[in-house]
């Protein structure tokens, strides 16, 4: 099976050298806070048990001064191999522990996290750019994810059902489907990963990780943490294995049939299976706009643009969306830009430098094929990956570069007459994650819900299209894939289900009343 979301921007490795190694940010003074992690100038990224690697040496970067933070030595396709059969191995020890017990254990890595939640906050602020609060919301969105897996972990198995044969019991068995991959992108290093292990792992599957290659201190250092509570409970680390790497490691995980699951969160660079993803919202003329004007600035500034949800598409009622656009520029010109660990921030920097070149090409793209930029549009003169949030009005809804994800903080806003129209504008597109309504119209809502509405995996009404819980199964539709991921009955992904019947009687009677004699 193959669960597929989320785009990615491009990535930005570099091979570190001992004479950078003083000026790594790790080893100042400054940054000591890193060592609390475990993490060091040069750091394994590879773990099956043990920790090694025979790769490239790669450094990652500080997207907010473009400084480098430290290396790691990634993972040689031997060493994947090697991983591979490890994490196969520990499977068997894991799947034969009760559902439970594997409960309990990832109840400790909640616990885990939590004690290194600000520590590891700041590294996913470092590391990725998001500003600090949300990256402590992220690894606690994982500690969310750990304590929902912990109760399901008493909770799954399949009903017994009403057999038409006397005597004879008809029963759902749900069984784990082996070792899942997990390959996760840079905007949520540790979240994304923690939806997936901890549900993973208490239907009783090991899980193999391979994080962006631009944020692997966030995924070395976060394995650090699973793997002491693993070793504390005596059960064999490569349940939990790491595989730090890039697109060879990447294919080989896509390619291997030895992967009973693979949850991949990538750019179509990575793999054809996964397109890019566009959100939408509509705002109609009955919508309260104290909702709509802080909802569509938090989807589109939040995380600089970055998010999987990030609103990309507005489409305003023409009778308010002249007064719609002066609100969300006016509400532009407060968010607050700087550095991500101060924390009256709201909005940091772009993850890499290449990101804020598809930026610039795409406000640019946007003007030649007939757009006006109303906010924004240009790189902010500091140091860092900074870029205006940007707000692009008079396109055409079938403008090729609306349709096309750039994964910046751009937002074009579209306006519309009709109700029908608009929905099926928002099913031209070949994606489909989120999607939000802001109306106070019931029939429109449930129009909204129905059939002929949202065709996204995400359907929302009068809230943002970003800030998904985990109690509801998160992923999406067509191109973006069919997979789901987190809460409902996300954990059915996760196992493999067997109808069983057993005769309990002497005789032998036939389902449908068949006479075999």
């Amino acid at each position: 099976m193959l669960g597929l979301r989320r785009a990615v921007g491009a990535l930005r490795p570099a091979v570190a050298s001992a004479a950078a190694m003083s000026t790594l940010l790790v080893s100042q003074p400054r940054y000591a806070w890193l060592r609390e992690l475990g993490l060091q100038e040069e750091n394994s990224g590879v773990y099956n048990g043990l920790w090694g690697g025979g790769g490239q040496v790669v450094t990652t970067y500080c997207p907010a001064t473009n400084e480098p933070i430290a290396s790691v030595r990634q993972a040689s396709l031997e060493d994947y191999e090697e991983t591979v059969k490890k994490a196969k191995e520990a499977w068997k020890v894991w799947a034969d522990i009760p559902a439970p017990k594997r409960g309990e254990i990832v109840r400790q890595i909640g616990d885990a996290l939590r004690q290194k939640i600000k520590v590891l906050g700041s590294l996913v602020s470092l590391e990725m750019g998001k500003i600090f609060v949300e990256g402590v919301g992220e690894v606690q969105e994982y500690v969310d994810v750990c304590d929902y897996a912990v109760g399901l972990s008493r909770m799954i198995g399949g009903p017994i059902l009403p057999s038409e044969r006397p005597g004879h019991a008809l029963i759902e068995q749900w069984n784990p489907v082996g070792l899942v991959g997990v390959i996760t992108a840079f905007n949520f290093p540790v979240a994304v990963y923690g939806w997936n292990s901890a549900i993973a792992m208490i239907c009783g599957n090991a899980c193999l990780w391979k994080g962006a290659p631009t944020t692997s201190l966030t995924s070395v250092a976060v394995t650090k943490i699973i793997a002491k509570v693993l070793e504390d409970n005596k059960v064999p680390g490569a349940i939990c294995s790491l595989v730090c790497g890039g697109a060879d490691i990447g294919t080989a995980m896509a390619r291997d049939e030895r992967m009973d699951l693979l949850s991949f969160t990538g750019s179509t660079k990575v793999g054809k299976q996964v397109a890019l993803m566009v959100q939408e919202r509509f705002v109609f003329e009955d919508a309260d706009l104290n909702l709509v004007i802080p909802s569509a600035l938090f989807a589109a500034v939040g995380t600089a643009g970055q998010r999987c949800t990030t609103a990309r598409r507005l489409f305003l009622h023409e009778s308010i969306h002249d007064e719609v656009v002066a609100k969300l520029a006016q509400a532009y010109a407060q968010v607050r830009i700087g550095d991500p660990w101060d924390p009256d921030t709201l909005y940091g920097p772009l993850h890499t430098k290449e990101a804020v070149k598809m930026f610039l090409d795409a406000v640019e793209q946007a003007k030649q094929q007939g757009g006006s930029v109303v906010y924004g549009g240009k790189v902010i003169n500091r140091p860092g990956n900074y870029v205006e949030p940007t707000i692009v009005t008079g396109l055409p809804h079938n403008a090729p570069i609306v349709h096309t994800e750039t994964f910046a903080p751009i937002l074009y806003v579209l306006k519309f007459k009709e109700e029908e129209e608009v929905f099926a504008w928002n099913n031209e597109v070949k994606q489909g994650l989120s999607s939000s309504i802001f109306t106070k119209d019931l029939g429109r809502i449930f129009r909204w819900l129905g059939p002929k509405g949202s065709d996204c995996g995400i359907v929302n009404v009068n809230i943002p299209t970003s800030g998904a819980e985990i109690g509801g199964a998160f992923g999406g539709e067509k191109h973006t894939g069919g997979g789901r991921e987190s809460g409902s009955d996300s954990w059915k992904l996760y196992m493999r289900r067997s109808t069983c019947t057993i005769n309990y009687s002497k005789d032998l009677p036939l389902a449908q009343g068949i006479k075999f004699q």
